[in-house]
């Protein structure tokens, strides 16, 4: 359960300060367990007297706002050319419509000048790009911002880790997998990147010379040669709202 270790923490210290015994910290027998208290606080809804005294219940829904208010970090991963770009701006756009959401965009190509100058190709020099991707993501996810990224992040390991700092911060974190086959990439090829890869400009490219991890935990997957992108955007909404870090349509 997402923050549950953070959870539990803070409601032992709540309780501990309105002198409450260990025994009362969890769950009363027959009572909803942690993960249902854990749903209850992300859906801002009433906690039952049984599960946790009123006292604490206030202090917890307090400090732990529910996920429609909480920070959250929208991670785009996916090969160059697969429309992640074209799809952050799209969301962002379509979020700032709907208003309730401060909204800091980090697109992969912006970061690389401003955030990441001087940083190579390797494999270390792309992982520190992801790391600061990240570390951003987080800082704007505790703040109670929302961040949404657009980076290759080809490898599992460091996406893993970005997730991990989101949530360590505080924040929501959604993983997007743009998941346009290479081929399709590879024909559009708007900046030429592909054809320099495979004539060997280029080393360690994404896709060519240089592996891409298939995510196995991203929450939403959109194909830009099977959808459009408001169809792809709109199906990322659905799951936010879904989820409960948008309020109902």
């Amino acid at each position: 359960v997402e923050g549950l270790a953070r959870l539990t923490a803070q409601r032992a210290h709540l309780a501990s300060s309105y002198g409450l015994s260990g025994s009362l910290i969890g769950p009363a027998i027959g009572a909803p367990g942690r993960q249902e208290l854990a749903s209850l606080l992300d859906a801002g809804g009433p906690i039952p007297a049984e599960l946790t005294p009123p006292t604490v219940a206030a202090e917890l829904a307090r400090a732990i706002p529910p996920r429609s208010q909480r920070g959250l970090t929208i991670f785009f991963t996916g090969l160059s050319g697969s429309g992640k770009s074209t799809l952050a701006g799209l969301l962002v756009c379509r979020l700032l419509e709907q208003g309730g959401r401060r909204i800091t965009l980090l697109d992969g190509d912006v970061v690389r000048t401003h955030l990441s100058e001087g940083l190579g190709f390797s494999r270390a020099d792309r992982d520190t790009n992801v790391r600061r991707i990240g570390f951003v993501a987080a800082q704007v996810a505790g703040a109670g911002g929302t961040a949404v990224c657009a980076p290759i992040a080809p490898y599992a390991e460091v996406r893993a880790q970005v997730r991990e700092m989101v949530h360590a911060a505080g924040g929501g974190f959604v993983l997007v997998h743009v998941s346009t086959p290479l081929e399709v990439c590879e024909a559009r090829d708007r900046k030429g990147l592909y054809a320099k890869a495979r004539a060997g400009v280029i080393p360690a490219f994404t896709g060519v010379s240089d592996p891409y991890e298939q995510p196995a935990d991203a929450d939403v997957t959109a194909d830009t040669a099977k959808l459009s992108g408001d169809e792809a955007v709109d199906r990322i909404l659905d799951h936010l709202r879904v989820a409960g870090w948008l309020a109902p349509a």
